[in-house]
């Protein structure tokens, strides 16, 4: 096990990355098993309201369900085969929900990047409704790394700051985007963002520059190569979001 994976850099994507089915409780096992201690994973509501791990709109790429996700109650999803599609040893996973997530996370003392993943339509809803269950796990769980919040979605990240501030509550966010730009920037600044984080082929050591200069952190998904992430951290990138669950053992 390197040190690599017990310096925070290093996130293991949607729980396991390409090992195990994302998104599942079995993904994260699969990660920390691997060594990891820091994990993504994206976050969404269920029909009647239970914040739950999937990344599409629809049940159709990672479950043995179809259409989309929004309609479905929690008491169904569990029902759901969520690992069958990755393969056989998984057959019967179900999908997680958050605060299965966050009781893996206060036992293993791991750090989350909760991905806000909101529903069609459903993007203040899901980020306030994140960030007050975030907000009152920390209250419980002191000892254990505070949670990091993210999106693409700003009104979703509007949404968890206004949260936060009127509960009094600080939480790290950070803006996601699919391409750096100036303003991305500042809207990263308006929320009061700890990071940025973006894809890795829009970083560079002016956009490292940039983002540091305003004192926020800068991470990219998602690192798949031993050159790549080793290129990337030497110029300054604050961490990295992977499938490959032994890259950092290649570096």
């Amino acid at each position: 096990m390197t040190q690599a994976l017990f310096d925070w850099r290093w996130f293991a994507h949607r729980g396991g990355g390409d090992a195990a089915p994302e998104n599942t409780l079995a993904a994260f096992e699969t990660g920390l098993k691997a060594g990891f201690r820091a994990f993504e994973c994206d976050v969404k509501l269920s029909a009647d309201g239970v914040l739950w791990l999937l990344h599409d709109d629809t049940l159709d790429r990672t479950t043995d369900a179809r259409g989309l996700a929004a309609p479905w109650r929690w008491e169904s999803l569990q029902m759901v085969d969520a690992g069958s599609w990755h393969s056989a040893r998984f057959k019967g996973e179900p999908p997680a929900a958050l605060d299965q997530v966050l009781d893996f996370a206060a036992r293993h003392e791991a750090w989350l990047n909760l991905e806000i993943k909101p529903s069609p339509d459903e993007d203040a809803r899901t980020g306030d409704a994140v960030a007050r269950r975030v907000a009152q796990w920390v209250a419980e769980q002191p000892q254990a790394p505070m949670p990091l919040l993210s999106s693409f979605s700003l009104a979703a990240l509007q949404a968890a700051r206004k949260t936060l501030d009127d509960l009094k509550v600080e939480l790290p966010l950070a803006y996601l985007v699919e391409v750096y730009e100036p303003q991305a920037l500042t809207q990263a600044l308006a929320l009061r963002a700890e990071g940025l984080h973006t894809d890795w082929q829009q970083v560079t050591p002016e956009v490292i520059a940039a983002v540091h200069g305003k004192g926020l952190k800068l991470r990219a998904y998602t690192v798949n190569e031993a050159e790549t992430a080793k290129s990337l951290l030497a110029e300054g990138l604050d961490g990295l979001f992977t499938d490959r669950l032994d890259l950092p053992g290649r570096l």
